[in-house]
């Protein structure tokens, strides 16, 4: 029997400091450019400021791109542009430096991390620190068959969680997520599709390496098909991974809410990392506080998720790659955002009036009143001249 209770979430994960956030909207308020003139930037910078507990907001000094990594065994099926089994290949180029993540990673100074839970090749193809939590080799085909077992999802879930809680204690201050897998967007799309309760044909996209029409009739039918398997076991989460997912994917999955109750933000990249949200939300309906839609991916199943979540892309530039590419294109725009929150001056304070005292009567400062009896000095001109003038 899994000794892993998934309810625990539920009264582990607390939002985002409210109180902290009406703060950074009062100190925003008082900054010289006017509130709303820089668009979502308030908001983001607000949003961060809760999540760190402080005002003004910290700067995003120690990002980190991770990336889980997984093979699909759906993908036997062709329903992916790329061969069965060849994530491996994938990882190796973003390992060596190759890979559209790899370049802007650098570019921007954030390290990567790989993690393999189920890439379809040897162990020792990759360094230790890649492969140490490893779960499997590849999954099952979903159509047909569980992609894991009980045991395989949990220790996945796991795995996602202890990654987790490595990032926060080493100091990782937000977390770009990402995944590297061959299949994994029609496993995402089916998690996505039970979820919401919506067909297959709704959530079947084109991947990121874009397929042709016969291709995403293909995809379209294996997620149908794995939907059948997927709708009876809707009520139990890790289970739903076990059946339809992948190790990948349960990683992902432990890691968010992880990440949710150490209270480390996370930017999300495609389908695959907004489906394991999703997942996540089930679970602990307050984690999707702590979460960032990084871009818009184009798959209709993202779009499905996000829009249940309530979570508004920050970007959307036609990136559909995959590999946290879209989602490490919008830390930037989050950087930016606690730079303008915590460096903007504020507007400075206009001076009170000075208030007069007591009993002083109006007139001209340092002006006297004039004696009892004794004429205003005006009436005395006055008077003055009248007497001239005879």
């Amino acid at each position: 029997m899994s000794s892993l209770n998934l309810d625990d979430f539920t009264d582990l994960i607390e939002r985002p400091d409210g109180g902290v956030r009406r703060d950074a909207e009062t100190r925003r308020e008082r900054l010289v450019v006017p509130p709303g003139a820089l668009g979502r930037l308030d908001e983001l910078g607000e949003w961060l400021s809760a999540a760190q507990g402080a005002v003004p907001v910290r700067p995003v000094g120690r990002p980190r791109v991770v990336l889980f990594a997984g093979d699909h065994g759906i993908a036997s099926l062709d329903v992916s542009a790329r061969p069965a089994g060849s994530a491996g290949d994938l990882v190796r180029a973003v390992l060596e430096g190759g890979s559209p993540v790899a370049v802007l990673a650098r570019r921007l100074g954030v390290p990567v991390r790989v993690v393999d839970l189920a890439l379809d090749c040897p162990p020792n193809a990759f360094p230790e620190d890649v492969v140490r939590h490893r779960v499997r080799r590849g999954s099952g085909r979903i159509d047909i068959e569980d992609a894991l077992t009980p045991e395989e999802a949990e220790a996945a879930f796991r795995a996602g969680m202890a990654v987790a809680d490595e990032e926060a204690d080493s100091g990782t201050d937000l977390v770009v997520l990402g995944d590297v897998s061959v299949g994994g967007t029609t496993a995402a799309a089916v998690l996505v599709a039970a979820l919401c309760g919506t067909d297959a044909s709704v959530v079947t996209g084109r991947g990121g390496l874009a397929i042709d029409d016969l291709t995403w009739m293909r995809k379209c039918a294996a997620i149908r098909d794995a939907l059948r398997r997927a709708r009876p076991v809707l009520g139990d989460q890790l289970q739903l991974l076990a059946t339809v997912g992948g190790a990948d994917l349960a990683a992902m999955t432990g890691f968010l809410l992880q990440c949710a109750v150490r209270k480390l933000p996370v930017i999300l990249d495609g389908v695959v990392a907004a489906a394991c949200a999703l997942v996540g939300q089930r679970i602990a309906f307050r984690a999707p506080d702590w979460w960032l839609a990084g871009h818009d991916s184009g798959e209709p199943g993202q779009a499905k998720a996000l829009d249940r979540m309530a979570l508004e892309p920050l970007l959307d530039q036609g990136v559909k790659v995959g590999e946290g590419t879209g989602a490490l294109l919008a830390l930037p725009l989050v950087q930016a955002a606690a730079a303008l929150a915590a460096e903007l001056p504020e507007q400075p304070e206009e001076p009170e009036p000075s208030a007069k005292e007591p009993g002083e009567p109006a007139g001209e400062p340092g002006e006297s009143a004039p004696e009892a009896g004794e004429p205003a000095p005006e009436a005395g001109r006055a008077a003055g001249e009248s007497a001239q003038q005879e």
